[in-house]
């Protein structure tokens, strides 16, 4: 059955594609936060994983392919491992219930170790399941055409491409939404459960859809594995060379030759021009360690940036999704508009060039990443050290206020309910104040905990100075844009606090409630209870990522009176200024990995095409081990720096690159079967026993 001239199964192909990948993008967008804030990994160990994972799915399809073209065949393949597939689906989704191990119902895991073991084994499963389907769909979709289908065939592959990049789109727009809900059966928190779940969901019917389908396929028997073969000949060659390696045995023309014993010439030529390009891929990995960090290090960013959109407020794992639609606007555009350009300028864009400058601008895209980060360490905190304590200081009287560090030089004075900002002092050399108001003076003797932030109120009163030395429980910003508050009683009586739905409970005169989360960029009523009477008034809006100190003061006229302090000063820098990274990566891919596997398939024979996509795959997983390596051996403490050096290291790649480009010489894989066929057409007019064996050995490949 056919439909618009293509077989009717190609649609089922195409649908399967789609879901498979919007379940696997989605799980992917929202992985490093499920690392970072409900395994509560640090930001190393959740980059470290991501990248092991990624790197196990582009290992796994050399496996795929192993499995369907000796043993199962693609369609068997396909659909033995999509159940793998969707089970890790499902398992990753179990793994993320708070409730799961939250015996004691305050919001957060009591035994993460359960969280974490289940979700490793989900991810083996997802690995071993996208793997091992990603060579096995779109060359089963190829194998539905017939020999005189090109045109369509080519059409159905830009068709495939397409549906891998709007099932990336919408999950990565979708799926972090779905994180970001409150859902939980005893406490509310981020909905992993959710974001998970409609990927696996989403698998389920990718499985079925394709199983619909099942007596309209055309299904090829499995014919055996070429890579097998490739590697027996290398293996052979290599061997043989070795055996005779003395001088009495004349050199031959290329070490391959050393196989002519056992393997026939065309096996041999053809095994020649694959391992040309296979050269040519060693560099390539440099490019993947940067392009997959998008995923890991650039969402981290993207925590600690402002996501305000005016009406839309933006998730930072939602950030990738300028990836997919910069690719569904930029691949046409390139192709129609940019490459013709170049041509018209009478330059020779080769295919080698493209790749090139493909690397050249990844490596800007991290330089631009790195110029943000270093706009975002302006505005990051700084925590005290070992042996440090911070403290600030709070007015909260009526009179200018002096105050002088006994044993450490130095005084600040401060307006009346105005405070300092946080200064470090070491801990043990600290351990008095003078505190002045008008002509009241007095000395107090205080204490800092070492590594901690302290908050000193100071007020006078009729009698006496009274003085509080606060602990501050703030160790880092806080993460997803929320904001940290808390009050302090600046009455003389005791008050209940309660801001948006969260009640602060009672409050002791001059004392400090605990901070609490408030989503970011929104303002909440405050009500404040005094001896029965109640006023209220309306928060200011707090910005993304900041801590405040809310002062109570006296109420006029129903209208609470309050002061704010910045303890921490919320996220500046806009989630905007990542799009230019965004955009020139996205150039980088369009010129790197279109051309890249166009140039493999052009510069190798056709049946060869299985072992090229196994080495194109495999670079993408090397690549994602080096993420490793280098985050792992470079001791840098800021995020910058890193970025630099991946830049720096991409730009020397790049260059070797350009050197060994420039010394390759393009062949046409067709003139060199034609010349063969030529050649084996004399063998036979002169040995008629040869062709026999030689369409034997044919029919085995």
């Amino acid at each position: 059955p056919s439909c618009f001239g293509y077989p009717l199964s190609i649609f089922f192909i195409v649908i399967n594609e789609f879901c498979e990948r919007f379940s696997y993008y989605g799980m992917r967008a929202v992985l490093v936060l499920y690392f970072k804030y409900f395994l509560q990994w640090d930001d190393n160990l959740s980059t470290a994983i991501y990248h092991t994972f990624v790197a196990l799915c582009y290992l796994t399809p050399i496996l795929g392919a192993l499995i369907a073209d000796s043993w199962l065949g693609k369609f068997k393949t396909i659909v033995s491992l999509s159940i793998v597939y969707t089970i890790g689906q499902a398992v990753m989704s179990v793994s993320s219930i708070n409730d799961l191990t939250d015996h004691n119902r305050d919001g957060s895991p009591d035994s993460i170790p359960v969280h974490i073991a289940l979700s490793m084994i989900g991810l083996i499963l997802i690995a071993l399941g996208t793997g091992g389907i990603k060579p096995c769909v779109s060359a089963f979709g190829g194998d539905q055409f017939e020999e005189d289908q090109d045109k369509q065939r080519s059409r159905f592959f830009s068709i495939f491409y397409l549906s891998i990049n709007a099932g990336s789109l919408l999950s990565t727009i979708i799926t972090p939404i779905l994180r970001a809900q409150e859902c939980g059966i005893h406490s509310k928190q981020r909905c992993y459960p959710l974001a998970f779940g409609v990927p696996a969901a989403l698998m389920a019917i990718s499985l079925v859809v394709f199983v619909i389908g099942s007596g309209m396929y055309k299904k090829v028997k499995p014919q055996g594995n070429i890579m097998v073969q490739v590697s027996k000949c290398i293996g052979f060659a290599i061997k043989n060379r070795f055996r005779h390696r003395s001088k009495e045995f004349p050199k031959r023309e290329h070490w391959l030759d050393w196989a002519s014993e056992k393997y026939d010439k065309r096996l041999i030529a053809q095994t020649k021009m694959v391992l040309k390009v296979l050269f040519l891929y060693i560099p390539l990995p440099m490019f993947w360690a940067l392009f997959d960090q998008q995923g890991s290090r650039w969402t981290l960013q993207a925590t600690t940036m402002d996501g305000n959109f005016g009406a839309i407020q933006i998730q930072p794992d939602q950030m990738q999704t300028v990836n997919p639609i910069l690719i569904i606007v930029m691949v046409p555009v390139v192709d129609a508009v940019i490459y013709p350009l170049i041509k018209k300028c009478k330059i020779n864009f080769t295919p080698l060039r493209k790749i090139t400058v493909g690397m050249f601008l990844a490596s800007l895209a991290f330089v631009a990443a790195a110029l943000v980060q270093v706009q975002i360490d302006k505005t990051l905190p700084v925590f005290p050290a070992a042996g440090q304590s911070q403290m600030k200081i709070i007015n909260l009287g009526t009179d200018n206020v002096t105050i002088k560090f006994e044993q450490q030089a130095g005084q600040v004075n401060i307006m009346p309910l105005d405070s300092t900002g946080y200064m470090t002092f070491d801990s043990s050399r600290l351990q008095s104040l003078n505190i002045t108001y008008g002509n009241n003076s007095e000395t107090t003797n205080i204490l800092l905990t070492e590594g901690k932030r302290h908050t000193l109120g100071v007020k006078n009163d009729v009698k006496a100075i009274a003085v509080n030395l606060l602990l501050d429980n703030t160790t880092s910003k806080p993460e997803e844009g929320n904001n940290l508050i808390r009050f302090i009683n600046n009455l003389p009586d005791r008050v209940n606090v309660t801001m948006g739905g969260t009640s602060f409970g009672n409050l002791l005169s001059l004392s400090v409630s605990n901070y609490e989360l408030f989503p970011g960029g929104r303002k909440d009523k405050i009500t404040v209870t005094r001896n029965s009477v109640t006023c209220s008034t309306t928060s200011k809006a707090f910005g993304f990522g900041s801590a405040n100190t809310i002062i109570i003061n006296e109420c006029s006229g129903g209208e609470q009176n309050v002061t704010y302090s910045e303890d921490i000063p919320p996220n500046t820098v806009h989630m905007a200024w990542q799009i230019p990274q965004y955009f020139i990566l996205t150039c980088a891919e369009v010129v790197f990995s279109v051309t890249g596997l166009e140039f493999s398939y052009s510069q190798a024979p056709s049946n060869m095409k299985a072992v090229l996509q196994a080495g194109w795959l495999l670079t993408v997983a090397v690549g994602n081990i080096i993420v490793l390596i280098v985050a792992g051996a470079s001791k840098l403490s800021q995020q910058w720096a890193e970025y630099v050096l991946f830049a720096g290291l991409l730009l020397a790649v790049c260059i070797i690159f350009a050197v060994m480009a420039y010394f390759y010489t393009y062949v046409d894989p067709n003139e060199v079967e034609a010349q063969l066929d030529e050649e084996e057409k004399q063998q036979a007019k002169k040995d008629p026993g040869i062709s026999e064996k030689q369409a034997e050995a044919d029919s085995q490949m």
